[in-house]
């Protein structure tokens, strides 16, 4: 899917640290009964675009489906070009040039996003391909156990202390991978790489405490030159789709919007989790690997054997505990603001 939230891999600024404030400034442990409301202001709002965002990564695989005669490697260089275009221009418009021209002269911070430029890279490109190959199915599972790869990657990495039901809930999506590998037959790749990309794209960029708009600009900028000249390279060889005789004006238009469609569910997240309360937006997560689910079994016809069955009950109990507990720890963090 690309471009996601802390859960998914990409910190949004603001989502990492708790609120103290309300719209207007007031510090939140002078709100009476903050318990017994979802949202402090805007909430409605916030809502509606956090749904919003959700909705429209849970239809991706739509997208990339009207787009799966042409192939992934340039519907990946289109959805990198116009990302970088749509994104630069909204740094531009929200006054962020500055921290962008500083991200991009901090050698530090260049060579962090160079790291992460490559994962999100993979991730796109292995997410288009799945859908176009008839996996989405897979991809899904690769989503579902994605916040499980995250808080294994973080303990080994950052030494971060697991609690006993997400060390049991690792242990349930590790099975579960298992089980699919033994009944189904193969590995499900797809989802490993999926799932581990985005954990590590996420690992590295809340090190380094990067903002995500500006931090997926320079991501972006930094693949432009060489997926500018993927396609020159296309075009060169007749093999382009984009303004292409026989494609159709539909195709262009589709490949055009690659970067709206990549960017504006994160602006959407972005300004959504200013309004709402992270656990809200965690339970919330949990919409685009059941909507790609659903798509990959309902609309596109993929198989669903008894050994994906079994296979996504152990995943999917793994994130009821994993749920269950971190809802529990974001609550006695409200109540004890």
């Amino acid at each position: 899917m690309g471009t996601f939230v802390e859960n998914k891999g990409i910190l949004v600024e603001g989502a990492s640290r708790q609120r103290d404030v309300t719209g207007d400034g007031t510090p939140l442990n002078s709100i009476d009964n903050i318990d017994d409301r979802e949202e402090i202001t805007g909430g409605r709002s916030g809502f509606l675009m956090g749904l919003a965002a959700y909705l429209i990564w849970g239809s991706f695989p739509l997208y990339f489906k009207a787009l799966a005669h042409v192939p992934a490697s340039e519907v990946l260089a289109h959805r990198i070009i116009w990302s970088a275009i749509f994104l630069l221009v909204f740094v531009a418009l929200t006054g962020a040039g500055a921290q962008l021209k500083s991200m991009l002269l901090d050698m530090r911070t260049l060579a962090t996003l160079t790291v992460t430029t490559l994962l999100i890279a993979t991730n796109w490109f292995v997410f288009i391909y799945a859908v176009e190959a008839g996996k989405v199915l897979e991809s899904s599972l690769g989503y579902y156990i994605n916040p499980l790869v995250s808080i294994f990657l973080a303990a080994v990495f950052l030494g971060e202390k697991l609690t006993g039901r997400q060390k049991v809930s690792i242990v349930l999506a590790a099975a579960g991978v298992a089980i699919q590998t033994v009944m189904v037959g193969r590995l499900p790749i797809i989802s490993i790489t999926l799932a581990f990309t985005f954990g590590t794209y996420g690992l590295i960029r809340k090190a380094a405490k990067v903002p995500a708009v500006t931090g997926l600009a320079v991501e972006t900028t930094l693949l432009s030159p060489f997926a500018l000249a993927y396609l020159l390279w296309l075009m060169s060889q007749g093999k382009l789709s984009f303004m292409a005789a026989g494609t159709g004006a539909g195709t262009d238009i589709l490949l055009f919007l690659a970067g709206a469609v990549t960017i504006t569910p994160l602006i959407l997240y972005g300004a959504a989790i200013n309004r709402l309360r992270l656990s809200t937006m965690g339970i919330m997560l949990y919409i685009v690997p059941t909507s790609h689910f659903m798509w990959a079994v309902f609309a596109f016809g993929e198989p669903f054997t008894m050994g994906h069955l079994v296979s996504f009950c152990f995943i999917w109990a793994g994130l009821v505990l994993y749920s269950s507990e971190s809802l529990g720890i974001m609550r006695r963090s409200t109540r004890a603001l």
